[in-house]
């Protein structure tokens, strides 16, 4: 179990914010629509994704206060979803295993389920985090 006061860290923030056009930080954060909005006009056209350099320790505040902490930690699972999420490497370490075969052997449910999961992520571990207290 995490003990950290801490579910969203401002740090994966930043990571995530370089590739951040795509919407990839606001979808850590808990915010699918901006998220969806930045990657369809890239951030948009690239102001959105700089004011977000200011904006990130707010939204780590923000996501901090919504999200349940637990023995899955947001910032494995995002890291896992964002560059391995196609092979469902984030739903093994969920402990979901018939979706995780099912990811591996469609590539996320043919792309669409990868998607939902950038839509769900956050939820999903608050969840199963919610029920192991």
């Amino acid at each position: 179990m995490n003990h950290d006061s801490s579910s969203h860290s401002v740090l994966m923030g930043y990571i995530l914010w370089i590739v951040g056009f795509t919407g990839s930080d606001r979808f850590y954060y808990g915010k699918p629509i901006s998220g969806t909005i930045y990657f369809f006009t890239f951030g948009l056209l690239g102001i959105g994704w700089i004011l977000d350099l200011f904006l990130i320790p707010s939204m780590a505040r923000e996501a901090d206060l919504r999200f349940v902490q637990g023995k899955i930690d947001y910032n494995v699972a995002w890291l896992l979803l964002t560059f391995l999420g196609p092979f469902g490497v984030h739903r093994f370490y969920m402990g979901k295993w018939l979706t995780g075969f099912l990811y591996l052997f469609t590539l996320g449910i043919f792309g669409i389920g990868y998607i939902y999961d950038f839509w769900t992520l956050n939820d999903q571990i608050t969840v199963l985090n919610a029920s192991d207290r």
